[in-house]
């Protein structure tokens, strides 16, 4: 999804958080910093290029900051920027949404 500037803020937030892997990295970052590695263990069925896709549109965003060590190999750290946590309240409410109806469909179905 493309990024969409217009006057609805909530277009807005969708544009910048607006696909599934974003929301989980978020989630992700929630718990402190992290480096790549361990978001291909955590964000399990993600491709490496959706991934590197996303953390850049994120940074690029102003949302997750990137910290490069000079060091060999490469070290580099992920974190949220205060923007990045005035998304906690989003994320919050998404997980509270979830854990009431997550099992909604099993109960229908059973």
């Amino acid at each position: 999804m493309g990024k969409v500037f217009t006057n609805c803020p909530v277009e807005y937030t969708a544009s910048l958080i607006g696909n599934k892997w974003k929301i989980i990295i978020l989630r992700d970052l929630l718990t402190g910093t992290k480096r790549y590695h361990e978001f291909t263990k955590s964000v399990v069925g993600i491709s490496a290029k959706v991934l590197t896709e996303d953390l850049r549109d994120l940074e690029n965003d102003g949302i997750v900051k990137r910290k490069v060590y000079p060091v060999v190999p490469p070290k580099v750290e992920y974190f949220l920027t205060d923007k990045g946590w005035e998304l906690k309240e989003v994320l919050d409410a998404m997980r509270v949404f979830g854990e009431k109806y997550k099992d909604e469909k099993k109960r229908n179905f059973s």
